[in-house]
């Protein structure tokens, strides 16, 4: 699966314009579709600490960058700035708002990921 995603970076990009899209779009693109009402956003589970949506879209992203990419430090700078960037862009686009539980959320599926990779990536050093 690994040689799948560097092999087709393409996949990468695909999920980053996907998720900045949504991130942009004024309102709840996903609450259009799903619910018919654009004010409503839905919720995949409840939230905790972190606004679990937020940590969802983050991981999925992060994990097929860290695929692609293997061991980009670039990379990492790139998921984390990508998430502060879109959560403080919230504060000037019409009906949404910053939130820090969004921006934790953001940022604990980069970390999440990251830990994950390095703790797979010293196993095999270690061996």
């Amino acid at each position: 699966m690994v040689n799948f995603f560097s092999k087709y970076k393409f996949f990468f990009y695909i999920t980053n314009f996907v998720l900045i899209f949504i991130y942009l779009f004024p309102g709840s693109l996903l609450g259009c579709i799903i619910n018919h009402n654009c004010k409503v956003q839905p919720q995949l589970t409840s939230d905790y600490i972190v606004s679990s949506n937020h940590f969802y879209a983050f991981f999925i992203l992060s994990v097929i960058g860290f695929f692609t990419y293997k061991n980009s430090k670039l990379l990492l700078v790139y998921l984390i700035l990508l998430s502060i960037f879109l959560e403080i862009l919230h504060s000037i686009i019409p009906n949404r708002s910053f939130e820090m539980m969004d921006l934790f959320g953001n940022l604990m599926g980069v970390v999440v990921v990251m830990i994950l990779n390095f703790c797979f990536n010293y196993e095999k050093f270690k061996n």
